[in-house]
C-alpha cells in the first residue's frame, strides 16, 4: 500500500517566513524518500487542511501537525477540517504523550493516521540541545550555562505550556546545564523576568515556536531586553549583555534543521 506523510502547519497571510520551516521539512523528507509522497497543509494558506488530503495519491497518510503542543487545534480544528471522527480521548494522552490513532474521513477513501503535534515527541529535547550548540558554536555546551526554554502560554489551554515544562523537565534530568527553566510569554513564569530567574552568568534562550515571526523576532526580544521596542526584528548582539549576563538568543526551533 501507497504510502503519504500529510504535513500541517498553522501558516499565515501576513507573514511568508511562517510557512518556511513546513516546506524545508517536507523537502528534506521527501529527498530522504521515507515516503511515497510528502504533502503541506495549512490553516491560514494554500492548500488548506479541508483539501489537503484530496491533494494525496496514496493509500495510506500519516497526517502530522507541526504544533508545539497539544490543545485547540491539534484537538478541534485539524481534526474537524479532515473531516475525521475525532475526540481528544482517543489519543489516551497526559497532554504530551499524543501517539496517534487511525481514522477514515468522511469525504475521501483512504486510511488516515492522525499523529500527535511534533512538539511534545522526545526528540525534541535534543532539538532543543542542539540549538543551543548552533547558537553558542559550541557542541559541549552546556556547564555554567543557563537555559530557558520559551513558550506562548495561555491561561485558557493547560496543554499550552506543558510542552515546554515537559521538555525542561527532560533536558533538567539529563544535567548538562546548570540551570533549566521554562518560561512563558502569556503566563507565569513570564519571559520578561528572565534574568530573576537565573544566576548563571551565560543563559541560552531557546523559543519553543514552529516558524519566526513577529513574536520570536520581536515581542521576546523586546521582553528579554535585546532591544527596546521590538523594532530591531532580529538585529541585536548574540551574545548580548542583559542585566549583568550574556544572553545567547537562538530563535524558533522549528527552524533547527535536525
Amino acid at each position: 500500500m501507497s504510502q503519504a506523510l500529510v504535513i500541517v502547519a498553522h501558516g499565515s497571510h501576513l507573514n511568508p517566513e511562517s510557512s518556511t520551516p513546513t516546506y524545508d521539512h517536507a523537502d528534506t523528507v521527501r529527498e530522504v524518500g521515507a515516503f511515497d509522497e510528502v504533502r503541506v497543509g495549512f490553516w491560514k494558506e494554500e492548500p488548506h487542511f479541508r483539501e489537503v488530503l484530496r491533494t494525496v495519491d496514496a493509500e495510506e497518510a500519516y497526517v502530522v501537525p507541526l504544533f508545539i503542543s497539544e490543545g485547540y487545534f491539534t484537538e478541534e480544528v485539524i481534526p474537524r477540517e479532515l473531516r475525521l471522527a475525532f475526540d481528544p480521548a482517543d489519543w489516551d494522552s497526559d497532554g504530551t504523550s499524543a501517539d496517534h490513532v487511525t481514522r477514515t474521513p468522511a469525504d475521501v477513501t483512504k486510511t488516515v493516521h492522525y499523529c500527535g503535534p511534533v512538539g511534545t515527541h522526545d526528540a525534541m529535547s535534543d532539538v532543543i540541545e542542539r540549538r543551543a550548540e548552533s547558537v553558542t558554536g559550541d557542541p559541549d555546551v552546556g556547564e555554567g550555562f543557563g537555559l530557558a526554554v520559551v513558550g506562548h502560554g495561555t491561561e485558557r489551554n493547560e496543554n499550552s505550556a506543558k510542552a515546554v515544562e515537559y521538555h525542561a523537565d527532560r533536558i533538567r534530568g539529563r544535567d548538562r546545564f546548570a540551570e533549566v527553566q521554562a518560561l512563558f510569554m502569556d503566563e507565569e513564569p513570564e519571559v520578561d523576568d528572565l534574568t530573576d530567574y537565573f544566576r548563571s552568568d551565560d543563559i541560552v534562550v531557546v523559543p519553543l515556536f514552529i516558524a519566526g515571526g513577529y513574536r520570536t523576532q520581536e515581542d521576546i526580544p523586546e521582553d528579554i531586553g535585546l532591544s527596546e521596542d521590538g523594532s530591531g526584528r532580529g538585529e541585536y548582539d548574540v551574545p548580548a549583555r542583559v542585566d549583568g549576563h550574556d544572553i545567547w538568543y537562538a530563535g524558533a526551533i522549528g527552524t533547527e534543521p535536525l
